[in-house]
């Protein structure tokens, strides 16, 4: 233990980086709690009292628990279909990457990683107006093909450390395609069922241009676009914004807490072959 050395480079930058994602959090929470008059004094300083009325008034302006439930549907459906989905899809590419339209099939998926959103803004919103999509259940789907191309790029590189032996074994106990997979080879890729779908929750609960695009009816608004429209309203009350900040943030803060080792360790995983 003596000779261990410490690199003070990158402690120092461990350090700044803790401090800057730590920094806004602590803002956020302090303003939540302090009165607008404690806003003219120092604005780090901790609240004199620690009130939740900003939080009973951020939810009843807000209609905070239908913009929760619309989020939370989002969310659910976008995690449930993205697992069962993408995950097929990689499946179907990872075993046959030897062969040339998977491949390009591959590749094609992959290059959507690299569009940017703004240029397909348009067209979603055209495309969601006309098949009569711009609602939480189009929204949801729209999410699910957002993020096809990250989500098959992470399965497919897991696939293809599964030993296929194990495929063929089943094949000789007499299993088809869709039974070996759905039998063998789903159950032993709850790693990155794990990781795709805490991603896809974060990304689905946590989006805003995507709703702010597809969504017309305010009823079905999600968490996000509700902040949108809070600040609009209450722009000058900081206090109000930051407690109904900090209660759309709150959920997704207790999930990456507990799940940030497997999203850490699933990538890992997916990234060796």
């Amino acid at each position: 233990m003596s000779g261990l050395k410490i690199n003070w480079k990158i402690t120092t930058l461990l350090i700044l980086g803790t401090l800057f994602i730590l920094f806004p959090l602590y803002l956020t929470i302090v303003i939540a709690f302090k009165t607008p008059e404690e806003m003219g004094g120092n604005l780090l300083a901790l609240p004199e009292s620690w009130s939740f009325d900003n939080f009973l008034t951020a939810i009843e302006v807000t209609n905070f628990y239908q913009s929760f439930l619309n989020s939370l549907i989002v969310t659910v459906a976008s995690v449930v279909m993205a697992i069962l989905v993408h995950s097929l899809v990689a499946y179907a590419i990872a075993r046959n990457m030897h062969k040339k339209f998977y491949k390009f099939l591959y590749i094609y998926f992959i290059s959507a990683m690299f569009v940017p959103f703004p240029i397909i803004m348009l067209p979603i919103v055209k495309q969601t107006s006309f098949l009569g999509m711009d609602n939480l259940l189009g929204l949801a789907f729209l999410t699910i093909v957002m993020h096809l191309a990250l989500n098959v790029f992470i399965y497919v590189g897991y696939v293809k450390t599964i030993p296929i032996a194990l495929e063929e074994a089943a094949t000789i106990d007499g299993a088809s395609t869709w039974t070996t997979f759905w039998k063998v080879i789903f159950p032993l890729m709850t790693p990155m069922h794990a990781t795709v779908g805490i991603l896809t929750a974060l990304a689905a609960w946590n989006d805003f241009m995507l709703p702010l695009i597809v969504l017309s009816d305010e009823s079905q608004y999600t968490l996000p676009l509700v902040q949108y429209a809070f600040q609009g309203q209450f722009s000058t009350n900081y206090n109000l914004a930051f407690a109904s900040y900090l209660l759309a943030i709150l959920p997704m803060i207790i999930v990456y807490i507990f799940a940030q080792k497997w999203i850490i360790g699933g990538v890992m995983r997916g990234s060796v072959k």
